[in-house]
């Protein structure tokens, strides 16, 4: 009973740091860099992917013993583009704003690594329930990273956060922030201070850094 819940608290927070789906395996790029311009739209993507994923991973553990090994990529991208759907759908019609400034990338979570990724190399080989976990805490990873990356970048180059002022008029907003380069600027800094810790708490663990 005690393993059981060890393997299921860690599955469920393994996507916070040592799996993080961007500071770690570095997948989902596209609108990592592309969507996360303000907290919001970090946000507003990162739980699109919480649901698609999560639900996506239970509908394909529970069919997994009866898909066709031939075919299971396939049927995973049906499973997987019926939720995105929805999302989609619900976003043009009660977000529309949201759903303009996210453009293509929330269909385009149909092929988003971190889904295909999870469903072949996690739900389609685990019982339902740490499927759910694994997929929850991957996608909530991935949402915190989001926003984290998001509202660093809001900040510094609207002086807002989630639309709040957040810094005064004595602050020069920094418009490179918003660009491009800005993102790429932004997760450069964040990778290499999860690296740092990482390489920190190694060190005080008594581990041996390799370099």
């Amino acid at each position: 009973m005690a393993d059981d819940r060890r393997r299921s608290a860690y599955e469920l927070l393994k996507g916070f740091w040592t799996e993080n789906p961007i500071l770690v395996m570095v997948l989902g790029m596209c609108p990592t860099l592309a969507v996360t311009t303000s907290a919001i739209n970090g946000l507003t993507m990162g739980l699109a992917v919480v649901f698609v994923l999560t639900a996506s991973s239970v509908i394909i553990s529970l069919v997994r013993n009866i898909i066709p090994k031939e075919v299971r990529i396939p049927t995973f991208i049906v499973i997987i583009a019926t939720f995105v759907t929805m999302v989609d759908l619900f976003l043009k019609a009660f977000f529309l704003d949201l759903s303009k400034a996210l453009g293509p990338f929330i269909p385009l979570i149909v092929v988003n690594c971190i889904i295909l990724g999870r469903a072949e190399a996690f739900a389609s080989k685990n019982n339902v329930w740490l499927s759910f976990l694994d997929a929850l805490g991957v996608s909530l990873g991935f949402t915190v990273t989001l926003i984290f990356l998001g509202g660093v970048r809001e900040i510094l180059g609207m002086r807002t956060f989630f639309g709040m002022k957040v810094l005064g008029k004595g602050f020069e907003p920094m418009i490179i922030m918003l660009l491009p380069p800005g993102a790429f600027l932004t997760l450069g800094f964040m990778l290499g201070a999860k690296n740092l810790i990482d390489r920190k708490l190694k060190e005080k663990r008594g581990g041996k850094v390799g370099h």
